[in-house]
């Protein structure tokens, strides 16, 4: 039989808010502006690169941008996939844009990784991209196609539609 735990006491707040703490700084958060270079190595935050230091993958995106992913929400991923009825198109379709464009990134001495040439093309990389956090994984975006991201995010009248439904409120249950 489970119970549920309550933390009392003088540093019941504390504890929160450095569990908290601690699993922000697991997560992949702000945006940044960087260069690809001549060889398509593209520089990565600072705060993202020890969160990389056990290997990653780099894959194709939903929305014209590339997903890089740690070594271990990459495999909760493939898991998820793989677990996926084979029969179903849809599922097949989701393995081969996941599965058929990742690839293996390390994080090189001076801060970048490289984009494979095939991924760069396909959301039309050419000398600067978007590094957005995705608290799990980050996303890599052509700064064209950020901008209209961002101007759809600007649109209030539009957000407070398409938001609407989705629940934040902090209720536990």
């Amino acid at each position: 039989m489970w119970e549920k735990v309550v933390i009392s006491g003088k540093d019941a707040g504390c504890t929160g808010v450095h569990l908290l703490k601690g699993i922000i700084a697991q997560m992949f958060l702000g945006q940044f502006q960087h260069n690809l270079d001549e060889k398509g190595r593209l520089m990565i935050p600072a705060r993202y690169r020890e969160l990389l230091a056990a290997g990653a993958f780099i894959t194709q995106g939903f929305d014209r941008c590339l997903m890089v992913m740690t070594d271990a929400y990459f495999a909760q991923v493939y898991d998820r996939i793989n677990s996926m009825n084979l029969a179903d198109p849809t599922a097949r379709l989701l393995r081969r844009l996941i599965l058929s464009n990742a690839y293996p990134v390390e994080v090189d001495k001076v801060g970048r990784i490289l984009v494979p040439g095939n991924l760069g093309q396909v959301i039309a990389l050419n000398g600067e991209a978007i590094v957005a956090g995705q608290g799990d994984y980050f996303e890599v975006w052509n700064p064209a196609d950020w901008n209209e991201q961002m101007d759809q995010l600007q649109d209030i009248e539009t957000n407070n539609q398409r938001f609407a439904t989705l629940d934040l409120s902090r209720g536990y249950s």
